[in-house]
């Protein structure tokens, strides 16, 4: 019978530092596929995306709400400068999670493309045709060399070519969803097993903001400062004042109880 040769650890760890290095060098260009069909430059860029602040969109019966986590300023630093949600349109919010430099050039982008919709159609840009050029930009990122992917996902709240609600996800690699509530960033997995324990069909704006809150309270400190809130309706765009979010906030707060519950597990 054939013997199998048994392999010394110095040489099983030969081996493996000569497969690193193999696998390494097909991380290093955006445009070169590895072996098992990965891009690792854009699961790079998803990890980035992960590391992001928690960012949460709920669809209502007649308007869309961003809830996003906002990190504390420096006490010297103007807040006004950090901002987690942004106008791309009338009646089209973003938010994202991610690298912020990044957003700040594909928002300016997509501002751009829709003043130039509205210059050549005249009419308003719907939802979902900015979420399908956010998308075929961030695509376009992914394929060429001298680029790297966009390190952002975003949301995007606005209205359909029906006059309805409509919630859409981009990502990194290019492809985009609708959705009916999401999450992404950090911990956005809890968030999104949430939502989908407690989301209602045609909920009112109360319902939906009190969701979107109360998803991002999962993973949270509960604090008016710590939270921005965006309402996007058919008539415009209104952020939440501090003075409505931070009763609200405090109502929707169950951290005691859930502090409680533990203890009488244990």
């Amino acid at each position: 019978l054939p013997i199998s040769p048994v392999l010394h650890p110095a040489a099983l760890a030969a081996d493996k530092d000569c497969l690193d290095k193999m696998a390494g060098g097909y991380d290093r260009a955006i445009t070169v596929f590895s072996p098992d069909g990965h891009l690792f430059q854009v699961e790079y860029a998803l990890e980035a995306v992960r590391k992001g602040t928690t960012t949460v969109g709920a669809k209502g019966k007649d308007c869309v709400v961003l809830a996003v986590e906002r990190r504390a300023t420096p006490k010297l630093q103007d807040p006004r400068t950090i901002r987690k949600i942004l106008t791309v349109d009338d009646n089209i919010a973003l938010t994202f999670a991610g690298l912020s430099a990044d957003a700040r050039v594909l928002v300016n982008k997509t501002r751009v493309e829709c003043q130039s919709y509205r210059l050549n159609v005249e009419d308003a840009p719907t939802v979902d045709y900015v979420a399908r050029f956010i998308a075929r930009t961030q695509q376009k990122y992914t394929h060429r060399g001298g680029v790297r992917p966009f390190g952002i996902s975003t949301l995007l709240a606005g209205f359909d070519n029906k006059g309805q609600p409509a919630l859409y996800q981009t990502d990194p690699a290019g492809t985009y969803y609708a959705w009916k509530a999401t999450a992404i960033g950090k911990n956005s997995k809890s968030v999104t097993d949430y939502l989908e324990k407690k989301y209602k069909e045609d909920l009112d704006e109360d319902g939906t903001i009190r969701l979107a809150l109360k998803g991002l309270l999962e993973v949270t400190e509960a604090s008016g400062k710590n939270i921005e809130v965006v309402i996007v309706r058919q008539s415009g765009i209104t952020w939440m004042p501090d003075d409505q979010l931070e009763p609200l906030v405090k109502e929707l707060d169950d951290t005691a109880e859930k502090i409680a519950k533990l203890k009488e597990q244990q």
